[in-house]
């Protein structure tokens, strides 16, 4: 029996790519798909494994194949280290290139041992291309209760509805450090200044546009998105599902510099929807190759 354990971890967005990426190698290899929703939220309690709302049927690892105690730890942490010189690996953890950049990479051509453990990002659809149809149904959610909806969704079905995402404290939410809040400061402020050029072009393209803004904080947001044709969704109740949900029904995106953005904007049905990618100035992710090809810069 040949089996694959992903680790999942990080934030929504991060986890849909580490999935898709663990669906495509297993049925290309033959493997079994299992997944560690554990051990990548040991430390990180400010997030939380998500993959469970969608109709994905999760095989979950035993806790034998992750660090569940420090014997586990211990023994993974040896077996990584004697993986150089195994000629059939035993762990896939996704190359890093200058200055940390990943990229895509066919790894399914290397050869590999009967038990797979399955590390990285892989932040971009070419890893999972072929299934692409299939991952798009697996990443359908499979329940919504509409009463914590911040607004009824066919406010957003019925118009040129626009997607955006301000992602905040992006480098200060794991750190108070003066200079880490001044970073995440200056990335608002740019990711601000693409967001209104972006806007600008969405209006010479498509008539009447309703744009709708989602972020990880709206507290300030107002200061930023005043008019009439701006609703800020703020959900207390399940936020991250349930501002996937709603962005996913939008019918254009400037998409916003976070892996969850990307997402919603993928997942989108609207067979002719606008996808604006962010500027080098709010890079967002580490692979050169994250944007589909059809995605527009501005």
């Amino acid at each position: 029996m040949k089996n694959v354990i992903a680790r999942i971890s990080e934030g929504l967005g991060n986890q849909l790519f580490m999935y898709a990426n663990a669906y495509s190698f297993s049925k290309k290899l033959g493997y079994n798909l299992y997944v560690d929703s554990k051990s990548g939220y040991k430390r990180l309690k400010i997030r939380n494994f998500l993959l469970d709302n969608f109709n994905i049927d999760i095989k979950y690892a035993d806790k034998s194949d992750f660090n569940s105690n420090i014997l586990n730890y211990i023994k993974l942490k040896i077996d990584k280290k004697i993986d150089i010189f195994r000629s059939k690996k035993k762990f896939l953890i996704e190359k890093k290139f200058e200055n940390k950049s990943t990229k895509f990479l066919d790894y399914t051509k290397f050869y590999y041992s009967d038990k797979v453990f399955l590390e990285g990002n892989f932040e971009s659809e070419l890893f999972f291309k072929d299934y692409k149809n299939e991952i798009k149904n697996l990443f359908q959610l499979k329940r919504i209760n509409q009463n914590t909806l911040s607004i009824n969704p066919s406010q957003i079905l019925n118009g040129n509805s626009v997607s955006i995402v301000v992602r905040q404290h992006r480098f200060s939410e794991k750190s108070s450090k003066i200079e880490h809040r001044e970073k995440s400061d200056l990335f608002v402020k740019n990711t601000l200044d693409y967001i209104y050029l972006a806007i600008k072009f969405i209006r010479t393209k498509i008539n009447n546009p309703k744009f709708y803004i989602f972020s990880n904080d709206t507290n300030n947001l107002k200061n930023y998105f005043y008019h009439d044709n701006f609703k800020i969704i703020n959900h207390i109740d399940n936020k991250p599902i349930n501002d996937f949900y709603l962005s996913t029904l939008c019918k254009h995106f400037i998409v916003g510099p976070s892996t969850f953005h990307w997402w919603s904007a993928y997942l989108s049905k609207n067979q002719t929807k606008i996808c604006i990618r962010p500027t080098e100035k709010i890079k967002f992710s580490s692979n050169i190759n994250i944007y589909p090809k059809e995605w527009i810069t501005i």
